[in-house]
């Protein structure tokens, strides 16, 4: 197969998208005074839904990220509550596709943490999480929610793991351990059936999920592969990366033969990496570098040339980090078809960037919003474990948006447990009868407690990933038979 070289330099043709323009919000609306955070790991440390906006920030001790109703723009107070729960830097957060007030987040200190904000948004600090997942032995870096499933959740940590959560019991039921160095990002087919992951290995591989068999694999030489996306149903692959000679490079490729990249196509000499966003309604790309202010967008086609340059967003304010607003969180009536909230750091600011198509007519604009992914999920957890896939149920904009059932969140109650030493419950309130009782009490009880968690997370994360090396080799001895 031989590799297309392609220049994104515009050649015109006919396009309903030829003339979408970026139009950053005015003052008024956008967020000011939020202390960003300055870590240095290539995420995005953003997450938006139609109802919050939830920004990783700078904290002394542990991490935390701020929760923000997106209706409320302007200066954010400097004792704005936070979600601080974390005993490390917070990493990754995303929400959860269908419930508005669900997020998860991960961290340095290796759990993975599933938060439930309350209606309105936070009035004070928030430490306690509904579900905290331990199940990784480092840090963990990237979490992704199963595309259809409510109850799915994928997290990858250093230990070059991936860990599928099952949230309904709350305990993680697949390892998929195929990786051999930091997984660097994860994306999902449109039904979540298929997996695809970036690797610091300079692998792109695409996994059957539930099985944890790699289905394809690339050795990628000289496109050296920082982030993939999937293109919808379109059964193509996009890397962005860099090039051998260090230019700023993507790639397309065919999702059931890896042997070679459709296409390349290097984009320009900095450095930064490049983050893709694709919107299947609309079969536009959008590349945005980190560390610059530049959006460039693309239309994507099955044929030749695949790959169309539309037009290029610019700004001098470099970008941290971008989040998306869902497709039903959108301005319809403006022919809005995406919205980027893009996070600057310096000046503690986070600006919405909306990406219009020139019409003159008020009308609603059937062409540019299909029927799409809503907020109803296709099918449960253990309906997905199980083997079924269902695409996305989908919704019509046209109406607004209206979810048509209230869906309530429900995490898996843990029995509470008692913890006797020397004829003591560590876990119940004993009264002492004198003060320097209670102090003896206090400082063995808290050695105690010191001593027999760390006895604890030790084993229990060595007994999580021994029972899913167990699963992966039951799954495996039939096959082999």
């Amino acid at each position: 197969m031989t590799v297309t070289k392609m220049s994104w330099r515009p050649t015109y043709r006919s396009s309903k998208f030829r003339n979408v323009y970026g139009k950053v919000g005015n003052r008024e609306h956008c967020f000011d005074g939020v202390p960003i955070t300055k870590n240095v790991h290539d995420n995005h440390f953003c997450a938006v839904n139609s109802t919050f906006l939830a920004v990783v920030t700078e904290s002394a001790g542990g991490g935390s990220f701020i929760v923000i109703p997106v209706s409320q723009c302007g200066r954010l107070d400097s004792h704005y509550p936070k979600v601080c729960g974390h005993q490390g830097n917070v990493l990754d957060i995303k929400w959860n596709p269908f419930f508005e007030n669900i997020i998860a987040s991960c961290s340095e200190d290796t759990s993975v943490r599933v938060w439930e904000i309350p209606e309105g948004g936070l009035r004070r600090n928030m430490t306690e999480a509904v579900l905290e997942l331990y199940g990784h032995s480092r840090r963990v870096g990237v979490i992704e929610w199963h595309p259809t499933s409510s109850a799915i959740l994928f997290s990858a940590g250093y230990d070059y793991k991936v860990l599928i959560w099952n949230l309904e019991i709350g305990e993680p039921v697949k390892m998929i351990d195929c990786h051999t160095d930091v997984i660097l990002s994860m994306s999902f087919n449109t039904d979540g059936s298929l997996l695809a992951t970036s690797c610091k290995d300079k692998k792109l591989r695409v996994i059957e999920p539930r099985s944890g068999a790699v289905l394809q694999q690339a050795s990628c030489k000289n496109h050296r592969v920082n982030r993939v996306v999937f293109l919808g149903n379109m059964k193509r692959l996009l890397t962005t990366g860099f090039s051998r000679w260090n230019t700023r490079q993507i790639a397309l490729w065919d999702q059931e033969d890896l042997s070679m990249p459709i296409m390349e196509e290097d984009i320009d000499g900095l450095s930064g990496l490049l983050f893709p966003f694709y919107d299947a309604d609309t079969h536009m790309l959008y590349l945005a570098g980190k560390g610059d202010g530049n959006i460039r967008y693309f239309e994507i086609t099955t044929e030749k040339p695949f790959l169309q340059y539309l037009m290029e967003f610019r700004s001098p304010a470099p970008q941290k980090g971008l989040g998306v607003m869902p497709k039903h969180g959108l301005d319809v009536g403006a022919c809005e078809v995406y919205r980027f909230y893009k996070l600057v750091t310096l000046k503690g600011l986070i600006e919405p960037i909306s990406m219009i198509v020139p019409r003159r007519s008020d009308t609603y604009q059937e062409d540019l919003y299909p029927m799409t992914a809503g907020t109803e999920p296709a099918l449960s957890a253990s309906e997905w474990l199980s083997g079924i896939n269902r695409d996305p149920v989908l919704m019509s904009l046209k109406e607004g948006y209206q979810r048509p059932n209230q869906l309530v969140f429900k995490a898996p109650v843990k029995e509470k447990k008692s913890v006797v030493v020397n004829g003591i419950d560590l876990l119940e309130n004993v009264p002492p009868r004198t003060e320097n009782e209670l102090l003896r009490m206090f400082f063995r009880q808290q050695d105690e407690l010191r001593r027999l968690k760390e006895e604890l997370t030790i084993k229990d994360v060595r007994i999580r990933q021994l029972e899913l090396e167990l699963n992966n080799l039951k799954n495996v001895s039939p096959n082999n038979v």
